[in-house]
């Protein structure tokens, strides 16, 4: 779930990573994923990341860290701009898994989000792998655009709750005998007379948080009495970035006690 308004970007998530088997039946929910990262310790840049778990043998967040590394050693901290981040991020994953990823056709978003070094405005982007074949990147929010939500994984309890109708509804109708078109448009008019607008250009910050959480633990509640596995759960992890005051957790879980660990004052962010 990202959120962005004029002051900062949040980012929050749930922990749950499910396995299947290659069947795609569920065998087991593990509740303690970190899908929320922190992408260079000086500056103002998020990631968020949905779907597949694993690269691999690899969790996408210990990739993350591993591009953490190298873009705290490649990047220029007084002349960049977000799309640097990205194309360094888009060039990470295609360099060094598109093969991988091409013979098991899985798939996965990544989310990356800042404020370039002479920005007022935050940006979010995408990086999609769908069906093993990596997506150009993808820009969904910039500048001084209109407060806005994105999300990904399970989105059926955000799209109903938001757009009023859940994307499902065009295969339902197609499948009932409608015309692929006029599923289309119904979809198209369903969602724009039943939007609602949560996100609002100059809510604080706290009150973005607020939002964020709130999306991530209705579509938790939804999926913990829907029938099948609770593949929704676990801790909210939440972030944010200000153009000022950079990056900041807000919540978030540790795998060791960090009041036994205060040696490490940069622990694993």
């Amino acid at each position: 779930m990202s959120i962005k308004v004029h002051d900062c970007i949040v980012f929050a998530a749930d922990s749950a990573s499910t396995l299947v088997d290659a069947q795609g039946a569920v065998q087991n929910v593990f509740n303690n994923a970190d899908k929320v990262f922190n992408l260079h310790r000086r500056l103002p840049i998020a990631a968020m990341t949905c779907g597949m778990g694993h690269i691999a043998g690899r969790s996408i967040s210990n990739l993350a860290k591993e591009f953490r590394r190298d873009l705290m050693n490649g990047l220029d901290e007084e002349n960049y701009q977000i799309a640097d981040v990205v194309q360094a991020a888009h060039s990470f994953f295609d360099d060094k898994y598109s093969a991988i990823l091409s013979e098991r056709g899985h798939g996965f978003d990544f989310f990356i989000s800042g404020y370039g070094s002479d920005a007022a405005h935050g940006e979010v982007w995408k990086i999609s792998i769908v069906a093993g074949t990596l997506q150009a990147a993808e820009q969904l929010q910039s500048g001084n655009d209109a407060g806005g939500i994105n999300w990904g994984g399970q989105t059926s309890a955000i799209a109903r709750l938001l757009l009023g109708v859940d994307p499902a509804i065009k295969s339902v109708l197609v499948d009932a005998g409608a015309d692929p078109s006029v599923a289309e448009e119904v979809w198209n008019v369903a969602r724009n007379g039943l939007l609602t607008g949560f996100a609002h250009n100059p809510m604080p910050t706290i009150d973005a948080i607020r939002l964020a959480e709130y999306l991530v633990d209705v579509t938790k509640g939804y999926f913990s009495f829907a029938s099948g596995a609770n593949i929704v759960g676990g801790a909210t992890d939440i972030a944010t970035v200000t153009r000022w005051e950079g990056f900041k957790w807000i919540k978030r879980k540790h795998f060791y006690p960090p009041e036994l660990n205060r040696s490490q004052p940069d622990h694993v962010c």
